[in-house]
């Protein structure tokens, strides 16, 4: 967790408002323990953002595979019943250039559920999503607040097979996939989704606003009677590429904590 934080830059701790501190030393002696940390700084978030907007799942367009891809994930009645349909399911091209099916990974009565964009090379060679690079990161990052994949963490992508070259997916892959996402999260249902840059986000709560904009700002899935609070924050391999944002990312982190203690859950 101290390295996770000190390699994103958090290496003094600061509160979220200015502090006199020579007034504050004025009004009462410090002892040595005290000046080390401010520990209500370190754990408590800054103020969240205006919330985004609710709307409405995104009607896919209808084709001979998303037509297939809804009546097929409809009738699955449990996560195991759409890992078994997926693997049976021949609509989205990508998988006859992949190698396995990346369905999920954590228990599946974890209370969060984490969404990203596609598996990666690692990801397809060993069929479990995110673990590569970014997601060795990712499991480093939910340690730092009490989350692991083994425990109370479930994972997995918008899209279940691995585009070719690791290329962003299609539009027309992700309609295919649609109907099999969306039904993972109404049968995982899960107290809290975390959606891991921007795929995620504009499919799962159907909005234009980009990643740096939506991030931090706690939106909602509702469908099928359920009602789902839903956290956009940056994928961790973009937190690769610009460690900066990792300042970013432990305020979302220390939001979700305080969301699931709400929920009691945390």
């Amino acid at each position: 967790m101290l390295k996770w934080l000190v390699d994103a830059g958090a290496d003094e701790a600061l509160s979220a408002e200015p502090i006199d501190r020579y007034a504050s030393a004025k009004a009462a002696p410090q002892t040595v323990d005290e000046k080390v940390v401010d520990r209500k700084s370190v754990e408590t978030p800054r103020a969240t953002p205006a919330p985004l907007p609710l709307r409405p799942v995104a009607v896919q367009p209808i084709t001979a595979a998303t037509a297939s891809a809804r009546e097929i994930a409809a009738a699955c009645d449990s996560l195991e019943a759409l890992r078994a349909a997926l693997e049976r399911f021949d609509g989205c091209a990508l998988k006859t250039t992949a190698k396995s099916l990346v369905f999920a990974a954590g228990p599946a009565d974890a209370p969060v559920m984490l969404i990203g964009e596609a598996p990666g090379r690692d990801e397809d060679l060993e069929g479990l999503p995110f673990v590569g690079r970014s997601g060795q990161l990712l499991d480093r990052m939910l340690e730092a607040i009490g989350l692991s994949r083994n425990t109370n963490a479930y994972i997995t992508n918008v899209i279940f097979w691995r585009p070719p070259g690791n290329r962003p997916p299609s539009s027309e892959e992700v309609a295919i996939c649609a109907p099999f996402f969306l039904r993972h999260i109404e049968l995982k249902a899960p107290k809290v989704l975390v959606l891991l840059g921007a795929t995620p986000v504009k499919h799962v709560l159907n909005i234009e606003e980009g990643i740096t904009r939506a991030r931090g700002r706690w939106g909602r899935y509702v469908a099928s009677g359920i009602d789902i609070p839903a956290l956009p924050t940056f994928h961790p391999a973009y937190l690769l590429r610009t460690p900066s944002a990792k300042r970013q990312v432990w305020q979302d982190l220390l939001n979700l904590k305080l969301k699931l203690r709400e929920l009691g859950v945390g």
